[in-house]
């Protein structure tokens, strides 16, 4: 069974860096019909028919595009989000039974949705504070039960904290932290010198005189980085190419560029990527 011409040319882990192509590409592919979907899921579930379950994923590649362009109010690249998607995407396929009886969109809902979950809690700045999983519930229902730009008044926040099963007062916190924002640390070089001295930085209290803090503080960093390169050291050389290319470098490569170079996929530089991480994380918490 083929769904199209563009099966081909599409990367089901990575939108690549054209993805006005990957769009196009992904929106030719045909939908499946109930019966098609069955017999593909039915292949690679009884058979493990590696090329059915790639022709599942593909013909919901539109899917997860779709879902993505929902989470765009974040500020986070559509192309990664959708990247992380198609993980999920293709968790979903690996696990789904078609003799459950529903189709494998409903099924992959959740495991699409999660992926991005985690990849926004990953790396939008304000959504760092959300640190348990009901704060993490809170803040994506919160986005979508906001009526209005405004701040929620008493009555709607009452009625978002039932809702949601939560005291009106964490609605309020989390509200109050989705709408904080970014501010310089020193002064802006045009400030006058009534403003000039309102900057955060005037705040802090300099410690910079405590020679045992100073001293313990060198002495950690030389510890941990020792640790590091140490850690580094016990990495095959790709996984210590990939690392210094994408962390340590001045002018950072992509996965894209990694990719090329090593003749793999993109997906795949990701997998060697957060191994290595495990690694070395592991290794210096031993």
């Amino acid at each position: 069974m083929n769904t199209g011409k563009s099966l081909q040319v599409i990367d089901p882990a990575s939108p690549g860096r054209d993805l006005t192509a990957y769009m196009a590409s992904v929106n030719s592919i045909a939908v499946l019909t109930p019966e098609q979907e069955l017999e593909l899921a039915q292949q690679y579930y009884y058979e493990d028919n590696v090329e059915a379950a790639r022709q599942l994923v593909l013909a919901h590649l539109r899917f997860v595009v779709h879902m993505a362009k929902t989470y765009n109010g974040y500020g986070l690249p559509l192309a990664d989000l959708i990247q992380e998607g198609n993980v999920g995407l293709m968790k979903a396929v690996k696990r789904f039974n078609p003799e459950v009886g529903v189709r494998l969109v409903s099924f992959a809902v959740h495991w699409i949705k999660a992926e991005m979950h985690e990849y926004i809690l990953r790396n939008w700045r304000i959504v760092k504070v959300a640190t348990t999983k009901a704060q993490r519930k809170l803040f994506f229902n919160l986005r979508s039960s906001k009526k209005r730009l405004g701040w929620l008044n008493n009555e709607e926040a009452e009625a978002v904290a039932q809702d949601l099963g939560v005291d009106p007062k964490v609605v309020r916190q989390m509200e109050g932290r989705m709408s904080a924002y970014d501010t310089s640390f020193d002064a802006e070089p045009d400030s006058d010198d009534d403003s000039v001295y309102r900057a955060p930085a005037y705040y802090l209290e300099d410690q910079s005189s405590d020679v045992a803090v100073n001293l313990e503080d060198a002495e950690w960093e030389e510890v941990t980085n020792n640790s590091l390169h140490m850690a580094l050291g016990e990495l095959d050389e790709r996984s210590q190419d990939i690392l210094r290319a994408r962390w340590l470098s001045d002018e950072k490569s992509t996965l894209h560029d990694l990719a090329d170079k090593y003749g793999v996929s993109a997906e795949r530089i990701r997998q060697l990527e957060k191994n290595a991480m495990n690694k070395i994380k592991a290794r210096m918490e031993a």
